[in-house]
């Protein structure tokens, strides 16, 4: 299941939006969201296929060769029965011809929505997949949508009407995971198998074929020129190819934990990879052979990452939690906002950088107001921080903030435990 965001420039919701209400299989960020069918709460795979949230108990059976467990999307049809696990913004624009009615349009696996504020309607629907839809992208001109499945098809539709335009059966030999259109003739693709193709929509096939990585792969990103191609894989590296000359260039070493996602920073200078073990490594743009530096955040894992400014991310992770992460300096600026108790499995940010999406295992799409993160510096001065303290809460819904019912509580609690820990024999202690 995917989420696609098309935004026209519009001002958006507030900093969380109720989304869908009624929607098959998602709730808005007001609502309940409903389990779906085949994936009970506390065992539930996502889009990539790989990332999942174990049931209590649940064997150890299946785990991959880093520990993981590798459960597959289930489910048939274009929603697939699985969680909502990713979004995307596509550029500005309207279509041609029409009046320009709505200030975004949201698909979600395979549904399109009108999200203007205080109006929710379906626009268009399709089931074109026999299986489960991984992942969404539109193009850079907004016109046509680019889907993946399990099923092994990339399909392209019209993202006005939905129609199918081209199809490419058993595209991969593998599930296909993941999408990115390159320019508005050339896109990629990456599958379960750590296969990656290139295809030129003016020829009708594959320009560029390599499976260079050995696990899934699980994001990918292009340099402004259209050039390099990134891809992150699970089986920890980083690929490099050339998409001009049509070649592979060449594999970063393994790194601890799977590598989820891979984002450009720095004006392209730097390339940061967020990690299953909860870590941001970072490559030079002409050292793509071992990380320049590393960041372990205070979190279980980092499964998606979007850059908001040069040097400010985005990050989700299982815990729920959607953190602000300043790059060189290294800092955790806070949490812009939360999917309690449920992990998040894509983010994805408007145009004008004000406006973030998120969509987590509880089957809702989030919005939060980012627009105080572009105006953020952070020096290379680091103050001393209570180890273990709350994070900062960078919007009004986020945890910590003024409008969290239990932030008082733990701020009264907290002078309490240590007036408790002052009492007590310092040699008892088990902290740092």
């Amino acid at each position: 299941a995917r989420v696609g965001l098309r935004d026209p420039g519009a001002a958006g919701p507030g900093p969380t939006a109720p989304l869908f209400p009624g929607a098959p299989g998602l709730a808005g960020a007001g609502g309940a969201g409903a389990a779906s069918a085949g994936h009970p709460r506390g065992h539930l795979s996502g889009g990539h296929g790989q990332r999942h949230r174990a049931a209590p108990g649940a064997a150890a059976a299946g785990r991959g060769r880093r520990g993981r467990r590798r459960v597959p999307v289930s489910g048939a049809g274009g929603w697939g029965g699985g969680p909502g696990s990713g979004i995307r913004w596509a550029q500005a624009g309207e279509f041609p011809g029409r009046p320009r009615v709505p200030a975004s349009a949201l698909c979600v696996g395979r549904y399109s929505y009108s999200c203007t504020e205080g109006e929710n309607r379906q626009l268009w629907s399709s089931g074109h997949h026999l299986k489960s839809c991984r992942d969404v992208a539109f193009s850079q001109d907004g016109q046509k949508l680019f889907t993946v499945s399990k099923d092994k098809s990339i399909h392209i539709l019209t993202a006005e009407e939905g129609r199918l335009e081209t199809r490419f059966p058993k595209a991969h030999d593998s599930a296909l995971n993941c999408v990115l259109p390159i320019d508005n003739h050339v896109f990629a693709t990456g599958d379960d198998g750590g296969a990656v193709k290139v295809w030129d929509l003016r020829r009708g096939s594959a320009i560029l074929e390599a499976r260079q990585q050995e696990e899934y792969i699980s994001a990918m990103t292009v340099d402004g020129n259209g050039k390099i191609l990134l891809t992150a894989c699970g089986d920890g590296t980083l690929g490099v190819f050339n998409v001009k000359r049509r070649r592979f260039e060449l594999l970063s070493e393994p790194q601890n934990g799977d590598l989820t996602s891979v984002v450009l920073m720095k004006r392209g200078r730097k390339v940061a990879c967020g990690s299953s073990e909860g870590t941001i490594y970072l490559f030079n743009w002409d050292g793509f052979g071992a990380a320049s530096d590393r960041f372990a955040l205070r979190a279980e894992t980092i499964d998606c990452m979007v850059p908001i400014t040069d040097s400010i991310v985005c990050v989700g992770s299982l815990d729920g939690v959607i953190r602000a992460v300043n790059v060189l300096p290294n800092r955790v600026l806070g949490c812009v906002g939360q999917h309690l108790g449920e992990p998040i499995e894509q983010l994805a940010v408007a145009e004008d950088g004000k406006l973030l999406a998120s969509s987590g295992h509880d089957q809702k799409v989030k919005f939060w107001d980012v627009s105080a993160l572009g105006s953020m510096v952070v020096d290379d001065y680091r103050r001393k921080k209570k180890k273990g303290g709350p994070l900062r809460a960078l919007s009004s819904k986020a945890l910590g903030s003024g409008e969290d019912f239990f932030a008082d509580l733990r701020e009264e609690a907290e002078p309490e435990a240590a007036a408790a820990g002052k009492g007590g024999d310092s040699s008892d202690s088990d902290s740092d």
